[in-house]
């Protein structure tokens, strides 16, 4: 199948201002968003209205089915400070509704880690049984047929090679496991997709600048979406790759997406 391309991205995959490689690309995003560790969960919500918690929640009871197994193992990528893998955790609590039940623990992975220390100080503060590793999603520490699940939320644009990302979710997942990815796009037509474009390129930078002191995270944020494959060529990819019964789901007028995926039986 041939994967359609935007003319911008001469390579596969995330490339902020000034790199040229996937190893220099790699490193810039890992320090970026080290960086912003300290202000990163108060930006999430301050810059989305608290709009993320609704789709990390959202995401997470797509995936209602999966949790409520007791013996369902779940990896949550690129999890930032932890909320979606989070977000996973009080779905499963309440879909299994037995504080006895054996559980395998949900484990969030991500390569900076600051952002890291950040998820584990939040998973004590409230109880949480997740574990965090750190891991470059592009490479993995984890045996192939790993996983029944695997989600990302916002992180997955940052890949330095998609259809690479997207292969090494496939290794780590069980046959007939899903994917959960959850990712910004360009909006859709209409005033009010217009109103939401000029606010994310226009507006998001500057305060995301002033409260973090970093301005090259939050000029890189805007330019990223428009950069990153649209949902039918992330759709596309998914299906060269291996993944079957891929679906879309967009809110925020086709803002943010949610793609969906299958890995097939043997």
């Amino acid at each position: 199948m041939t994967v359609k391309t935007r003319k911008s991205p001469k390579l596969p995959g995330s490339r902020p201002a000034g790199t040229s490689t996937e190893g220099e690309a790699s490193a810039r995003v890992r320090e970026m968003f080290s960086r912003i560790a300290p202000r990163y969960d108060f930006l999430n919500h301050a810059l989305s209205f608290s709009l993320d918690k609704v789709w990390r929640r959202r995401t997470a009871r797509k995936f209602r089915r999966i949790l409520r197994r007791t013996d369902a193992r779940v990896l949550d990528l690129c999890c930032g400070t932890g909320d979606l893998t989070f977000a996973l955790e009080r779905a499963r609590v309440h879909e299994i509704r037995d504080a006895g039940a054996h559980r395998f623990p949900l484990i969030g992975s991500d390569f900076a880690q600051p952002m890291l220390d950040r998820a584990r100080r939040k998973g004590a503060a409230h109880a949480h049984s997740t574990v965090f590793a750190t891991a470059d999603a592009l490479h993995l520490p984890f045996a192939d047929a790993s996983f029944d699940l695997i989600t990302s939320a916002f992180g997955f644009r940052n890949l330095v090679n998609y259809e690479g990302g997207l292969r090494e979710i496939a290794r780590v997942l069980k046959p007939g496991g899903e994917v959960g990815i959850l990712e910004f796009s360009e909006p859709g037509a209409g005033a009010m997709a217009g109103l939401f474009r000029f606010y994310f390129r226009r507006v998001l930078p500057h305060v995301g600048k002033a409260i973090s002191g970093n301005k090259e995270a939050y000029e890189y944020l805007p330019g990223s979406v428009a950069k990153f494959p649209g949902p039918t060529e992330i759709t596309a990819l998914m299906r060269k790759v291996g993944f079957t019964s891929v679906h879309t789901t967009s809110w925020n007028f086709r803002s943010v997406v949610l793609h969906t995926a299958k890995l097939p039986q043997d």
